[in-house]
């Protein structure tokens, strides 16, 4: 498994200033789940047309890995929500 350590940062300036830097890292990971979702339907279209299947289960293991080795147990969790919201629940 990688380091999951916190990724250096600025010191924090308080509570309400780490809930601050907080809440903007967490507008910038929706806006980026977004586009993950929006480029999913694209590929899950394309897919499709080309007479595959919806779901593309060797790609999913790959992504579920990848989180997994980056963040650890939670990464898997994090890996499946992302998977649901990019093609939908199986």
């Amino acid at each position: 498994m990688e380091d999951v350590s916190p990724i250096a940062a600025p010191a924090v300036t308080g509570v309400l200033g780490g809930r601050e830097r907080i809440d903007a890292i967490d507008t910038e990971l929706i806006e980026l789940i977004r586009r993950r979702m929006a480029v999913s339907a694209e590929i899950q279209a394309a897919r499709i047309a080309d007479g595959g299947r919806r779901l593309d289960l060797r790609r999913e293991t790959e992504v579920i890995g990848r989180f997994n080795r980056s963040l650890g147990r939670p990464g898997t969790s994090v890996a499946m929500a992302l998977l649901e919201l990019g093609r939908g629940r199986v």
